[in-house]
């Protein structure tokens, strides 16, 4: 907390003194030490390739004329992979984060972008220890120089005050922070003059999609966004009363995944794609208007809907006629499978778990990240200390549930009617495309994810407020798996080749 808050109720001013002391001591402490770093090669495009792994911290400095002259807000980790020898005014260089709010940024470094990866069955179920990092044979390295950040209260980074961690764990005070560490590596690493991208996972595509913008104001002109996993507009996928946009864009996900299970019968079972399209044409067609017409729609309608939604789902039609023909994502994680014993997974729905002897409503956890997780977090740890030597004391925070109960969602001064709402940075990359004509977008979406599904990509990507010559310059590729699709080798090969035709042009 700044020197001169008030202490929490409970906390007498002498404890709030010096735990403010502590958080501040440890930023400067983090700033202080030497980057670690360690060389290896890997073979990659046909060529070995020696590179570099720098890990160090960097300050966010507070904005505004006298920020560079005070104390710094936070201290933030970045790994960089540098490939040895490399004409840095041709190298591209791309920095990495994932989303949460609240993970580090582990994911993608381990799991895609990175010269080392963490091997995981490709059904999304959990697979045996021991759990190690190695070479990626299907790394972006071999198109960019690589630099992943772990954004403040992720990862090994902190704030130095509580007025610090309140102002970073908020939308803007990210995105502001972010921008700051950018900044800050390309000028220690006198990178200016070399091609820029950015890649963001999940609610790393929300910042992405805002820096895209942040960064050209700071002079930066990015060449390329990557959003994998998109969620710019929180209104698509957030299920809450009165919001009935996510029902409908969820639908045709639900019913690609009752497709894997075997839920599904007639003409929508013959295929994952079947069962697509026979849902986003019922979506198109008739569901948005039923949505709209609410108590009005006659029971005639009402029960022609419900028919037509378990069929495109697999849920029973009593299942669809009790939720008011609105099946919501925690909905179908409990009910698809409950005959089974099971639960589905949110961000790999190809993973399933058993459920609790006493079936209850509630979906207690996440079989798609939990197996995952665990192997994720062993093999990157090991790597960090064993390859890089980071001996740091503090838990290393790979996906704090805190940071994200504790985020602030709104956006811009004031509390006008332009703040209420929900979160959305589709604006902010449109107005970046507008503005930087040399910008180009990828997105990555996985069709077995519901936590961002296609469809509700689909859209949010269909809404950029752009002219159609503008939108062309944004591409959108489909993958067989979940949220991390480069969890299962061949949608790992394939977004790889996938980046490489986009950087490309083809």
């Amino acid at each position: 907390m700044a020197d001169n808050a008030t202490p929490a109720p409970g906390i007498n001013a002498a404890d709030a003194a010096d735990a403010a002391k502590r958080m501040k001591d440890l930023v400067q402490q983090l700033l202080a030490r030497p980057a670690a770093s360690s060389t290896a090669r890997i073979h990659l495009g046909g060529q070995d390739i020696d590179y570099e792994v720098v890990a160090s911290f960097l300050p966010v400095q507070p904005a505004g004329l006298a920020g560079a002259a005070a104390d710094p807000e936070a201290a933030v980790m970045t790994t960089a992979y540098l490939k040895k020898g490399a004409d840095v005014a041709t190298r591209p260089l791309c920095f990495a984060f994932n989303g949460g709010p609240g993970s580090a940024s582990i994911w993608l470094q381990f799991g895609a972008l990175g010269p080392k990866r963490v091997v995981v069955p490709d059904d999304g179920q959990l697979g045996p220890p021991p759990y190690a990092v190695e070479d990626n044979p299907h790394s972006w390295f071999e198109h960019f120089d690589l630099v992943f950040i772990d954004p403040p209260h992720t990862g090994w980074s902190v704030t130095a005050s509580e007025a610090a961690r309140k102002k970073l764990l908020s939308v803007d005070g990210d995105v502001a922070a972010l921008a700051d560490v950018m900044r800050g590596w390309l000028t220690r690493h006198q990178r200016w003059g070399s091609p820029l991208y950015l890649a963001g996972e999940s609610y790393g595509t929300t910042r992405g999609a805002a820096l895209a913008e942040a960064m050209l104001d700071q002079g930066a002109v990015l060449s390329g966004v990557i959003l994998v996993s998109c969620a710019m507009d929180l209104q698509s996928i957030v299920f809450a009363p009165a919001n009935d946009l996510p029902y409908g864009l969820f639908l045709p996900a639900f019913a690609n995944v009752s497709q894997y299970h075997g839920l599904l019968q007639g003409p929508q079972a013959a295929s994952p794609e079947a069962a697509r399209v026979a849902a986003e044409a019922f979506v198109q067609d008739d569901y948005v208007a039923a949505l709209q017409a609410g108590a009005r729609l006659s029971d005639k309608k009402r029960g022609a809907i419900a028919r037509r939604i378990a069929e495109l789902i697999g849920l029973p039609r009593s299942l669809v006629e009790e939720q008011n023909l609105r099946i919501s994502d925690q909905c179908y994680f409990v009910e698809a499978l409950r005959a089974r014993g099971q639960v589905v997974g949110r961000l790999e729905a190809r993973a399933t778990a058993r459920a609790a002897a006493q079936r209850a409503g509630q979906w207690e956890f996440d079989p798609g990240i939990e197996a995952i997780a665990g192997p994720y977090t062993m093999a990157a740890l090991a790597y960090f200390r064993g390859s890089l030597g980071l001996d740091l004391a503090q838990s290393y925070n790979v996906l704090s549930m805190e940071v994200n109960r504790s985020w602030d969602w709104a956006r811009g001064e004031g509390s006008g009617r332009n703040s209420m709402g929900f979160v959305s940075t589709s604006a902010d990359l449109a107005r970046a495309l507008r503005r930087n004509t040399q910008l180009r977008v990828l997105a990555a979406s996985g069709r077995y994810d519901l936590g961002t599904p296609y469809s509700a990509s689909d859209w949010s990507l269909a809404q950029l407020n752009a002219p159609a010559d503008v939108l062309q310059r944004v591409t959108h590729r489909y993958y067989d798996a979940g949220h991390m699709m480069y969890t299962r080798q061949a949608d790992l090969r394939q977004l790889k080749a996938d980046v490489a035709d986009w950087l490309a042009g083809r």
